[in-house]
């Protein structure tokens, strides 16, 4: 019989490994630093987040999913995420983490089998589409289960030099919800230490659609709270392996597309930052757009 430490280790790497790769990262370290973020934010988010990724990974266990694919995290993030999600949008209670647990595991049954035809047939990268569909049932039919919604605490966000940079920082931090600068400097260092590249077009993305979000509509509330460029630091991430026009694109893209979910009464969560990838990938046969190298994450 394998020794309870020898199934536990391998069990928290792929647990970490699935929270860095809600950034496209397989990286340990980087995984337990946005545990750690998360944490810094609010300490109720955190079950949220291990019981989503638990839920994900106990399901990809039991129904025999790849071995490589669990330690590298692939069935955690879309499952993290969902737990994220709960976590941040409803009181705790026992119909929420039941819903929770359901949500994440169906989200990594559809991952897997969106995986697997991917690679069959060469598909597109499924990155974070199962969180979102399930994030959206969710939310519609949170009322239906009586699920009572979390109240955000009130802040004052100022436009100055100091209230700018803490912008910054949210843009990062709201790829998972994260509102606090703190969160998102923790957050920030974790894709430092999963590499410089990484952590600079983070940053620069974060940048860019500041700039952008403030210039059109001046001290925007949305805009200093963060919620302008999370998708554009996802989008600079995944595409960053390509020539420098591929990720360009891609943040323009998520910024023109973003708004278009607010008309449709749907929260955007990270449906820009896939659909704007897509695009630029499906493009890609052009040569300005053609990858710098061979490896494309699934």
């Amino acid at each position: 019989m394998t020794p309870l430490p020898d199934r536990l280790l391998p069990t928290l790497r792929a647990l970490l490994n699935g929270c860095s790769q809600i950034f496209l990262q397989q990286h340990a370290l980087c995984g337990a630093l946005i545990l750690v973020a998360i944490a810094v934010e609010n300490l109720a988010l955190l079950p949220g987040a291990l019981l989503g990724a638990l839920s994900g990974l106990l399901v990809a266990w039991r129904l025999g999913y790849g071995a490589s694919d669990r330690d590298a995290g692939l069935y955690g993030y879309n499952a993290t995420l969902v737990g994220l999600l709960f976590a941040s949008q409803f009181l705790w209670s026992l119909p929420m983490a039941v819903l929770l647990c359901a949500a994440a595991a169906l989200a990594t049954a559809l991952l897997h089998a969106l995986l697997r035809r991917g690679r069959l047939r060469g598909g597109l990268p499924v990155y974070t589409l199962p969180f979102v569909l399930f994030g959206w049932l969710s939310l519609a039919s949170a009322e239906l289960f009586g699920l009572e919604s979390r109240s955000a605490a009130a802040q004052v966000l100022q436009g100055d030099a100091l209230g700018l940079g803490a912008a910054l920082l949210r843009s990062i931090g709201q790829v998972i919800f994260l509102g606090s600068p703190l969160a998102g400097a923790c957050v920030l260092l974790a894709l430092l230490f999963a590499g410089w590249r990484c952590a600079a077009w983070a940053l620069g993305a974060a940048a860019a659609s500041l700039l952008m979000a403030l210039s059109l509509d001046g001290t925007s509330t949305s805009a200093l709270f963060g919620l302008a460029g999370y998708n554009a630091v996802l989008v600079a991430i995944a595409l960053s392996h390509r020539r420098i026009w591929a990720p360009l694109l891609g943040i323009l893209l998520s910024w023109l597309l973003q708004p278009c979910f607010g008309v449709l009464g749907l929260p955007p969560l990270t449906a820009p930052f896939i659909l704007a990838c897509w695009l630029v990938l499906a493009a890609g046969r052009s040569r300005w757009l053609a990858p710098a190298d061979a490896t494309l994450r699934s």
